[in-house]
């Protein structure tokens, strides 16, 4: 009995040394792999010579703030960056983007989860088509499709085309599905309309896929470029995404001003974070609930 369990000491010893060499190879990972994050918010606190001379050191040498005022236009002559035209214009067409798409999305998908109507399966197989096309390939029908309206170059064609969204209509839609028809029915019964009864009854009971929607939708209108790219061409319809492309671009400055550059980029990530970790918890919540209905 003795030789046979001798080696059960050593069996767990060698399982918790590989447990720990995994570890450590997860934790290599994960810092090599926020170590661009770190370069980025150091680099912002440098200033250029700094920067161009030691572009890897964890370490500002001398600390400056250098960058911040200039974006911010504080204490600078002039203000050859315009930051915060381009913050305010980010946020204004994201704030009309993602309540559009989350309203007129969950309106569409509705329509496609409970109305009976002709072509619906069509329409459909429609929207699953749309999702599969590249958006490179419908740029410059984007293009022509704005110019021919009069809406080109305004905040109306960097907005309008973007209020639904293929991807939002197919996940409220699957959503919908899933949810019983009794309720519904009970509804109707009560002398509800279609629209009370999706507004008053459906629409509630749908908070985790319209919290998904409202994180996806945030994130895709604030990161958008192409669209914002084709839909204008003054400079006081420039966005985040398409003011820091002109930015490294090097057409707003001259010099490396890697400082700057890095700066913009680390300001124009804080928002999108934010309310990735602020909403995280709702987001994996509706992610399994879904898996669960599924």
């Amino acid at each position: 009995m003795s030789i046979g369990t001798a080696p059960a000491p050593r069996r767990r010893t060698g399982g918790r040394t590989l447990l720990t060499v995994v570890y450590l190879l997860l934790a290599g990972f994960g810092a090599l792999y926020l170590l661009p994050f770190v370069i980025q918010i150091v680099t912002s606190f440098k200033t250029d010579p700094d920067a161009v001379a030691h572009p890897l050191s964890l370490l500002p040498n001398p600390f400056s703030l250098a960058s911040y005022r200039t974006l911010f236009g504080l204490g600078t002559t002039g203000d050859p960056v315009p930051f915060t035209r381009w913050l305010a214009n980010s946020v204004l067409v994201t704030v009309f983007i993602t309540t559009g798409r989350v309203f007129f999305d969950s309106l569409a998908g509705y329509a496609l989860a409970r109305l009976d109507f002709r072509g619906r399966n069509l329409l459909f197989n429609g929207l699953l088509t749309v999702m599969a096309v590249p958006g490179v390939v419908l740029l410059i029908p984007k293009f022509l499709v704005l110019n021919q309206l009069g809406i080109y170059d305004s905040y109306a064609g960097m907005v309008i085309p973007l209020l639904v969204d293929a991807a939002g209509v197919f996940i409220m839609r699957q959503f919908f599905v899933s949810i019983p028809k009794e309720v519904e029915e009970a509804a109707r019964i009560d002398g509800a309309s279609i629209f009370r009864t999706f507004w008053s009854v459906v629409l509630p009971m749908a908070r985790p896929a319209l919290i998904t929607l409202t994180i996806l939708s945030f994130q895709g209108s604030w990161n958008e470029f192409t669209h914002f790219l084709v839909a204008t061409q003054s400079p006081q319809y420039e966005t985040l995404t398409t003011g820091l492309a002109h930015l490294v671009s090097g057409s707003l400055s001259a010099g490396t001003q890697y400082p700057l550059k890095l700066t913009a980029a680390l300001l124009a990530t804080i928002p999108v974070a934010a309310v990735f970790f602020a909403f995280q918890r709702h987001f994996v919540r509706s992610a399994n609930s879904g898996a669960v209905k599924q």
